[in-house]
């Protein structure tokens, strides 16, 4: 068996072109505003890039770069401003934050419906209770891909692994909300590769490179790895790296039914569902009717 490729860029790409023509039709144009402190440079080009597709999309684009020393009394002010700025319809604080601050208190002053990424507590607080709200970014991603390869999910067992705010946890209730059994596992999971092999759905988000072997993966599974890892490739030159997933690819390629690529799988989705999410922001906040993404 050779698994299926499940192409995010080319799925990405069909999401933002249906965010583009639902802005397009809008009454006005949605603002997404995006707050980096520091200077840690994947985070610059991320948000460059989440800037240079949201204008790409026919939103306006709010970009506010601060040093790694700001206050975060500083910071928690920008962001109040931002939600309280009627024009302003989302708003993405890029983490991680500097040491300094404590990313809870900044992200208090995020208004709950503008906050594209889910993150405060009442956004994580309406997931958990199945009530309506913006989701995170990433795990909407991986359930889309999902959907794609399987269609209904309906019954099948979903394992994540991790648990973070970020994607664990939130990847877990959103696969529950498509009526999955979902089994969470972590670092300290007893014997995780028979967790793992338990599977329909297998969904690594836990930051090792390709921690999980092909050996783990249940043969017709479907894998989505949310995994991006840098490591060394001397195949390249000396000095050069190269991304891999959580998944030793090749091998899990072998058992599973489909598989998603790192880099082009659930990367390129997590920006296309925030420029989603902005949209849908936009559409609660002002009474616009909301479109099918």
């Amino acid at each position: 068996m050779t698994a299926q490729i499940i192409d995010g860029t080319a799925i990405a790409a069909a999401l933002r072109a249906r965010v583009t023509a639902a802005v397009a039709a809008a009454p006005g144009q949605p603002t997404l505003a995006v707050v980096l402190v520091g200077e840690d440079p994947a985070s610059q080009v991320y948000v460059r890039n989440k800037a240079k597709q949201t204008t790409a999309a026919g939103m306006r684009s709010i970009h506010i770069e601060l040093p790694g020393d700001t206050p975060e009394a500083e910071v928690t002010a920008r962001v109040r401003a931002l939600s309280e700025d009627p024009d302003v319809d989302g708003i993405l604080v890029q983490m991680p934050l500097p040491p300094h601050m404590d990313a809870n208190r900044v992200l208090a002053a995020l208004d709950p419906d503008k906050d594209v990424d889910g993150l405060t507590d009442i956004g994580a607080g309406r997931l958990a209770l199945g009530k309506p709200g913006l989701r995170p970014c990433t795990p909407v991603g991986c359930v889309i891909l999902a959907e794609h390869a399987l269609g209904d999910l309906s019954g099948a067992h979903a394992v994540v692994i991790g648990r973070s705010i970020l994607v664990g946890k939130p990847a877990a209730q959103l696969f529950l909300e498509k009526n999955c059994t979902v089994t969470m596992a972590h670092s300290r999971t007893r014997d995780l590769a028979a967790v793992c092999r338990s599977a329909d759905i297998l969904v690594p988000a836990i930051g090792r490179p390709e921690m999980i072997k092909g050996a783990w993966v249940k043969p017709g599974a479907t894998v989505i790895d949310v995994g991006i890892n840098r490591v060394p490739a001397p195949e390249k030159g000396e000095g050069k790296t190269k991304l891999v997933g959580d998944v030793a690819y090749a091998e899990a390629a072998e058992r599973a039914a489909w598989i998603t690529p790192v880099p082009g799988g659930v990367g390129p989705m997590t920006i296309a569902c925030l420029l989603r999410n902005a949209l849908l922001a936009a559409c609660a906040r002002r009474g616009w009717a909301t479109p099918d993404l």
